[in-house]
């Protein structure tokens, strides 16, 4: 229920399905040495280009077109690319463990016995069979039990049943030296609200489909009267969708952070009882809360109470059976993929059962799994040398701050103090999360579940009154991926991001710049995106900026998001240049600074060699376009079209390359290219 502002890279479009590696690496070029980069003969797989594409009309192609031709999206996969290769290698580690936990527990350490039980209660499909329905009859039994408002309300605030509205907490963006809780609204059951209320026959389909879903649910969890009860939970949802705030709107932060005393928020929405829900989820007295989608929480209020009682109950149970279909009969968990994978997001086979015990085990015990994966696979060596490029990124975001046209002199004063600030972490925490409290029995693996999200709540309302802990990790560190925290202004690079084709020791360094360089620039971009700039040094939420220098920094910013407007992955579906600015400008940023602190190390090493009829800058591009060499099945791409603060990989590469002038020198991007831009035009911010 802990509410976070983590920036992320989205590296892996979805972690769910795991192919071999084979399937997805790029091919190595037989000069690659023995005891070389990975990738070919210097750190980039060469024979992905597809070079009857002029890099000037579509540099995305021309660096991986030959491998989106010749490899497919693997089965149980929504994409395939190198991130994607390290995730399954990361997976196959984790699952060795899991294994030695299972069968030697005492190989592995003092957790080894909960992740162990974790694991093999998850794996034991027989059992989960003869179980049937029972392990959901308790958690029925409470809906049941809430048979009126107050009750129903009191729930809602449980960890594990489903809210219309729901408390976290997160760091006080006025201070944030402490925790403070927080008010939101809830999910809904197919994902994103657009797929409830946008027009077209495709969505007239999804919504088809999920009504078929939600009535085979209750049917299957043994509710009697199933259609007539999914056509009101579907009604309810579309209802609460339709007063949502959308993603777009969700990325306004002086909307979503809004300071409230507990009279203004009562004053909200009446319907509610929120003091009974703070006091069952744990955060009672608190004189001052955050509130988001504050007309959606009105309206939802309303919603609340004219709603029948026995509809609430129906939506909690569809709901939870729903989330719980893995640990449920197989015909639960086939109906669940049938839908959510195979429909929602095209993708044509379910994972291996194995696969998706890992991902359970990680999302249960992640740190106490993380622990033992990095002792056995991560080099400590790699510390050392990222240090280096995020010394050399900081440097390249100073210069480019100070020599910056568009800003005064106060307002560069505060971004050079909040990047001296920004605190880089990489590989793991310092001190890893303690789960011996966490009741893990063997043969229950819904109990598991909920009793892991208690466990979560329960460590979250245990550092709630101390001082924010900023040694916590938002992700793990086997997890392939990258985040700034504004709060904390922190950049994190967990250990399984740190490997080729994003960093690779025995590359050459123009690819290192280009890949795990571009991914520093990016997370440091963070810091002074749309959003990440309205965050001090400190991670307060204040301005820092005067009004002319955040006006043309607006100017800038909206030339970016009027050429992601432009882009239409899927007909009639384009990038929704608003929603995924921030990360557009991470991009641009990070991609700018990486070229910079590429120079740097060139002015202190020497001009960078021709390799292979290749420049050093030349490289530099091939890397970055590399490490976005991504595919991906349309449903999951149309998916994150509609909710992903993300853009599709492709134009991570082609949409941001057009905006940079080394790119233009680097391959001779001449006018009448397909991507060209005149200078007048080329976004430059960073």
């Amino acid at each position: 229920m802990t509410s976070k502002i983590l920036l992320g890279l989205s590296l892996v479009t979805s972690l769910a399905a795991t192919p071999t590696a084979a399937q997805t690496a790029p091919a190595p070029t037989t000069t690659a040495a023995a005891n070389g980069p990975r990738y070919g003969a210097f750190g980039v797989d060469l024979t992905a280009r597809d070079k009857a594409v002029k890099p000037g009309d579509d540099f995305w192609t021309y660096a991986n077109g030959h491998w989106d031709k010749t490899t497919p999206i693997a089965a149980d996969r929504q994409s395939a690319g190198p991130a994607v290769v390290l995730s399954d290698e990361a997976e196959l580690q984790v699952r060795r463990i899991l294994e030695e936990a299972t069968s030697d527990p005492t190989a592995i350490g003092p957790a080894a016995p909960q992740i162990g039980a974790l694991y093999a209660s998850f794996m034991d499909q027989a059992a989960i069979e003869r179980a049937g329905t029972a392990p959901l009859k308790p958690y029925f039994a409470k809906i049941d039990a809430a048979h009126d408002r107050a009750q129903l309300q009191r729930l809602f605030a449980t960890v594990g049943y489903a809210s219309p509205v729901e408390i976290g907490q997160l760091p006080d963006p006025s201070d944030p030296t402490r925790y403070v809780a927080n008010w939101g609204q809830g999910s809904l059951g197919m994902g994103g609200r657009d797929y409830y209320l946008l027009p077209g026959a495709k969505y007239d389909a999804y919504r088809a489909a999920y009504r078929r879903y939600v009535e085979q649910v209750l049917t299957l969890a043994g509710i009697g009267d199933a259609a007539a009860r999914a056509d009101r939970i579907v009604a309810l949802e579309t209802a609460m969708a339709k007063v949502q705030w959308s993603p777009v709107e969700q990325r306004d932060l002086a909307k979503i952070l809004k300071p409230m005393t507990v009279a203004q928020r009562g004053a909200l929405a009446p319907e509610f009882d929120f003091a009974a829900m703070e006091t069952t989820a744990g955060y009672g007295n608190q004189p001052v809360l955050i509130v988001s989608d504050d007309t959606a929480l009105t309206a939802l209020g309303k919603i609340f109470a004219a709603t029948p009682v026995s509809t609430w109950q129906d939506w909690m149970k569809f709901r939870l059976a729903s989330s719980q279909a893995a640990v449920l009969p197989k015909a639960f968990d086939d109906a669940s993929f049938a839908f959510y994978g195979r429909t929602l997001s095209d993708q044509p086979e379910q994972r291996a059962r194995w696969k998706r015990g890992v991902a359970l085990v990680n999302g249960a015990m992640g740190e106490a799994v993380g622990k033992i994966y990095v002792a056995r696979f991560y080099p400590p060596e790699s510390e050392a040398k990222m240090a280096e490029l995020i010394k050399n990124l900081r440097g390249a975001y100073r210069e480019r701050i100070e020599g910056n046209s568009w800003m005064d002199a106060a307002t560069k004063q505060a971004a050079l103090a909040k990047l001296a600030a920004f605190e880089p972490r990489t590989g793991h925490p310092a001190t890893y999360i303690d789960y011996s409290s966490l009741k893990v029995v063997r043969g229950d693996p819904l109990g598991n579940n909920m009793r892991a999200a208690e466990f979560d709540h329960q460590l979250d309302l245990s550092r709630f009154p101390k001082p924010v802990d900023r040694s916590l990790w938002g992700m793990t560190p086997q997890t392939v991926n990258a985040y700034y925290d504004p709060l904390a202004n922190q950049i994190t690079f967990p250990a399984a991001i740190l490997q080729p084709p994003f960093f690779d020791p025995k590359a050459d360094v123009a690819v290192n710049y280009g890949a795990i360089g571009a991914v520093i620039g990016h997370e440091m971009g963070h810091g002074f995106d749309d959003q990440g700039s309205q965050f001090s040094a400190s991670g307060k939420f204040e301005n820092w900026w005067t009004p002319a220098t955040r006006e043309a920094f607006t100017k800038r910013t909206g030339v970016l998001v009027g050429q992601y407007d432009q882009y239409e992955p899927i007909p009639g579906v384009k990038v929704k240049g608003a929603l995924t600015l921030g990360e557009n400008i991470g991009d641009l940023g990070g991609i700018e600074a990486a070229y910079s602190a590429y120079q740097r190390y060139q002015a202190e090493h020497g001009k960078a060699p021709v390799i292979d009829g290749l420049t050093g800058d030349q490289r530099f591009f091939l890397a970055y376009a590399q490490a976005w060499r991504s595919k991906i099945r349309e449903g999951a791409l149309r998916a994150r079209l509609l909710t992903d603060p993300h853009s599709p990989a492709f134009y991570r590469v082609n949409g941001i390359v057009r905006n940079v002038d080394a790119w233009y020198d680097a391959f001779g991007v001449k006018p009448g290219d397909k991507l060209y831009l005149a200078p007048k035009d080329r976004v430059k911010i960073w």
